[in-house]
C-alpha cells in the first residue's frame, strides 16, 4: 500500500518542523482570539460573543449567539462608532449572516484596526427589517 508511507512520511514532518502545520496562522495569534460580548438588544434574547482571530492583515470575525430562533437569517455588519448607542447606520464592513446563532467572515482590516476602539459589531432582526437591533458588541 502506498498511502501508508506518504501518510508516516507526513506525520513525521510535522514532528520534526511544526511550522508546517501552522503556516496559515498569523505569529501574534495565540489560536485563541481575542473575545468581547455582545448584548442583546430590544429584547431580543440575543446575547453572545464576538471573537477575532489575526490573519496578517485580515481577521477572521466568529459571533456566536445564544436565542436565536432556528432558521432565522440575521443580517451582521461591522460599523464605525465608539458603543452601541452612537454607531454610524452605514455598515464600514459586511459580516456573513448570523444562522443557528454563528457567523463567520474573513474581513480585510487588521485586528488592531477593528480593536481601535472605532468599531462595534451588530445584528440586525432580518434584511427587511433591518432598523432592529437584535445585538451588539463593542470592539476595543
Amino acid at each position: 500500500m502506498r498511502t501508508r508511507p506518504f501518510a508516516l512520511a507526513a506525520a513525521l514532518a510535522l514532528v520534526v518542523f511544526p511550522a508546517l502545520a501552522s503556516a496559515q496562522i498569523d505569529p501574534d495569534d495565540s489560536g485563541s482570539g481575542t473575545k468581547r460580548g455582545m448584548a442583546q438588544q430590544n429584547n431580543s434574547g440575543q446575547p453572545g460573543t464576538v471573537t477575532l482571530f489575526s490573519r496578517g492583515a485580515s481577521t477572521l470575525v466568529v459571533i456566536n449567539l445564544t436565542g436565536q430562533s432556528r432558521g432565522y437569517i440575521e443580517p451582521a455588519h461591522i460599523h464605525r462608532g465608539h458603543d452601541c448607542d452612537s454607531l454610524d447606520p452605514k455598515p464600514a464592513f459586511g459580516l456573513a449572516p448570523v444562522v443557528n446563532g454563528v457567523s463567520r467572515t474573513l474581513v480585510k482590516a487588521s485586528e488592531s484596526r477593528l480593536l481601535s476602539g472605532n468599531y462595534v459589531v451588530n445584528v440586525h432582526a432580518s434584511a427587511q427589517n433591518i432598523k432592529r437591533y437584535v445585538s451588539c458588541g463593542e470592539l476595543y
